[in-house]
């Protein structure tokens, strides 16, 4: 550990060398102006741009133990998940902060966990009072609206509309569009994430889908290929959606990384939802 830091720690100071483990705790981080302080982010931490240059300890799933233990952090910040690598961070004496974010809740809660931890309270508190704000704005111009049947896909095999995995209830995204005005098909799945078959999704006949299935790398995705997941769905022309020219393709971090930039998602899916509202 640098000396300087095991000072500050020491003296009761903010941690001053923080790796992340994941995009969602990334964005976090800069959100509450501890960007500068960030020495380790996952490979798939896109934004701000500034995070694209730092050091990579792996992945969300399989991050580098070694490479975050050569970074000598003095707190490293984990999302909470099934198979996790906290309890091997945990054993390695490093200070590590678990926070959980799969909804909106938990969303808040993560801000004011992690701004405790940097020594941002009063930024975070500030930050998660904006956020609730913009979106009970969009939530009252979206309340008298008709609620539209929304699908949202987020895996399938590419190229081809099978092993479809949808959103399902209890997860950050359905949160997201119940919010923009759409009712989410498989809001009665258990799973979060549920593996539709074709003939269930024909039968529930969403008017908008929204598909990201094969566009899980979100940088460098081009229109054309953009084009060609909408095409896929034009081969089923009895769906509402397909009827009604809405299916949209995207590839954005905004929609499966939760956290400040929440706002954003909800007010896009607000737009492919709602066109007549003027988001």
């Amino acid at each position: 550990m640098h000396k300087l830091t095991l000072l500050a720690l020491l003296a009761g100071g903010a941690p001053q060398r923080i790796v992340s483990t994941a995009p969602s705790v990334t964005e976090m981080l800069y959100a509450l102006g501890a960007g500068d302080r960030v020495v380790g982010v996952t490979k798939y931490c896109h934004y701000p741009p500034a995070a694209a240059s730092k050091p990579k300890i792996g992945t969300y799933i399989r991050p580098d133990i070694e490479t975050i233990l050569s970074l000598q952090p003095d707190l490293v910040v984990a999302q909470k998940a099934t198979g996790n690598p906290s309890d091997r961070l945990g054993s390695l004496r490093l200070n590590t902060l678990l926070v959980d974010h799969d909804t909106i809740p938990g969303i808040f809660q993560s801000l004011e966990s992690i701004g405790r931890a940097v020594g941002a309270e009063s930024r975070a508190a500030t930050l998660v009072r904006s956020i609730r704000g913009e979106l009970d704005s969009v939530r009252a111009r979206t309340g008298a609206l008709a609620k539209r049947r929304v699908l949202f896909v987020v895996g399938r095999t590419p190229g081809k509309l099978e092993n479809v995995i949808a959103v399902g209830k209890s997860s950050y995204l359905s949160d997201v569009m119940e919010i923009a005005g759409g009712a989410n098909i498989f809001r009665d799945s258990i799973a979060a994430y549920p593996k539709v078959s074709l003939e269930e999704l024909l039968s529930r006949n969403p008017e908008v889908i929204v598909d990201m299935g094969e566009m899980a790398e979100t940088v460098g995705v081009s229109e054309e290929r953009k084009r060609a997941v909408v095409a896929l769905w034009t081969r089923y022309p009895i769906l509402s959606a397909v009827k009604q020219g809405r299916v949209y393709a995207v590839a954005s971090d905004i929609f499966v990384v939760p956290g400040p930039r929440v706002v954003e998602a909800v007010k896009a899916f607000a737009r492919m939802l709602h066109p007549e509202a003027g988001f």
